[in-house]
């Protein structure tokens, strides 16, 4: 028994579970590849600057969950506690942005890490794909990217999940309402900290998930009173558009997403069979990021989804994913001769793309067989030495227990044409 453990807060992935989590990630994918989006992926880590500036210093991910470290040069680097700024700092630094072709279109797949209580669902180190529509500012961008979320999350069989959506405003009308904003909550009984962050970006205020915090907000002046007429246009119109493709969502006057970059279009996936860690996922436009780490006006829309809820929903409802065996045929040797030829007949079939596998360590046939049967294999091979005096194989149906006797050089070409 090894002395060491998984860090609190975080967890290991093993077979078989693991592969659950790999078809979660290629059904969120599968959508985005199929609508332009190309592969990113950046550093663990990063300059503590390209957070604070981007994510916002009043965030709770910026002043209280980031890995903060420095390095032996004296740089300050935090481990990713979130993907968006990362990537647009990769698309500027490649000049992607130039390449005359916007929106630049990716979708990255990666951990992020947060120091945070950890309980189900909220974790020190999380899974997340997320999809990011760089340098255009147009409805059409939003609406695409809440539709490829649905999709992916229908595509798995998930059903009791809502999208909620509202609109934050642009400089032009927010500093109206935050004005207002800061008005109502100088008036309300906050400890010190909440007033403090009031005055920095008071609609931090209002995703406090503290009851003593909600209950007075109740009253609370709604952003959507005070969007300017562009705003408006601009969110009414991606509401007809994912309306029209069939995209069921709820407007949210309340919901703000935890991340200063946001600006008019945010939306959140929850699932309700997960109880106070309901978002399985999020997003919305970030118009003003670029700028915010000294870039050009790059308006840009993303989201990211998280692998570990998605999972969770998946377990909530039910849902038993289709997966594959990881082998489709076991081959057992009995005898020397026997397992350098069945060795080289795996080694065939795995070159012409048949998922198999091979009895190691000289087990007999009792113990050989039960390997066989936990790898989940379809068919499996058995060579003894007078199989070998006849030039045959046996080839056993695991799912059927049929067996029957092929030539050994015919087991690639049979095994292909029963596998399909």
């Amino acid at each position: 028994m090894s002395t060491f453990k998984a860090p609190k807060g975080t967890y290991d992935l093993l077979p078989p579970d693991s592969a659950k989590f790999l078809a979660v990630r290629e059904a969120i994918a599968a959508p985005l590849r199929n609508s332009g989006y190309g592969y990113i992926e950046t550093p663990g880590f990063e300059n503590v600057e390209l957070f604070a500036r981007g994510v916002g210093e009043s965030t709770d991910i910026v002043t209280k969950e980031m890995y903060v470290f420095e390095t032996k040069g004296g740089d300050r680097l935090a481990l990713r506690p979130e993907t968006t700024a990362p990537v647009l700092r990769a698309v500027l630094e490649a000049n992607l942005h130039k390449a005359g072709n916007l929106p630049v279109k990716v979708w990255y797949s990666g951990s992020q890490y947060r120091y945070e209580r950890p309980q189900k669902g909220r974790y020190r180190h999380f899974s997340q794909v997320g999809a990011e529509a760089i340098g255009a500012e147009d409805p059409a961008l939003d609406a695409e990217l809440i539709i490829l979320a649905d999709q992916s999350y229908r595509a798995l069989g998930l059903r009791n999940f809502r999208i909620l959506l509202n609109s934050l405003g642009d400089k032009e009308c927010r500093p109206v309402y935050r004005a207002a904003l800061q008005d109502f909550l100088r008036g309300l009984d906050l400890d010190e900290e909440t007033l403090r962050r009031a005055e920095i970006n008071p609609l931090r205020v209002l995703d406090d998930k503290r009851p003593e915090v909600q209950k007075q907000l109740t009253d609370a002046p709604l952003l959507r009173d005070y969007l300017c007429d562009a705003c408006k246009a601009y969110h009414e119109e991606v509401r007809e558009l994912i309306t029209a493709a069939g995209v069921v969502f709820e407007d949210d006057p309340k919901l703000v997403r935890g991340l200063d970059y946001y600006t008019r279009t945010t939306f959140e996936f929850v699932h309700d069979g997960l109880g106070s860690q309901s978002a399985v996922g999020g997003g919305g436009r970030y118009d003003g990021l670029s700028e915010m780490i000294g870039g050009p006006s790059l308006p840009s829309v993303g989201w990211a989804l998280g692998v570990d809820r998605t999972v969770l929903a998946l377990e909530a409802e039910g849902i038993e994913l289709d997966i594959p065996s990881a082998t489709s045929v076991f081959a057992v040797p009995l005898g020397e001769e026997a397992r350098r030829i069945l060795f080289a007949k795996v080694t065939e079939l795995r070159k012409n793309g048949v998922a198999a596998d091979f009895s190691y360590g000289g087990k007999g046939l009792k113990a050989a067989m039960k390997a066989a049967n936990r790898s989940g294999a379809r068919y499996t091979l058995v060579l003894g030495e007078r199989d070998l005096a006849e030039g045959v194989v046996q080839l056993k149906d695991m799912e059927s227990g049929e067996q029957t006797a092929i030539g050994v050089n015919e087991i690639v070409a049979e095994l292909e044409s029963r596998l399909g």
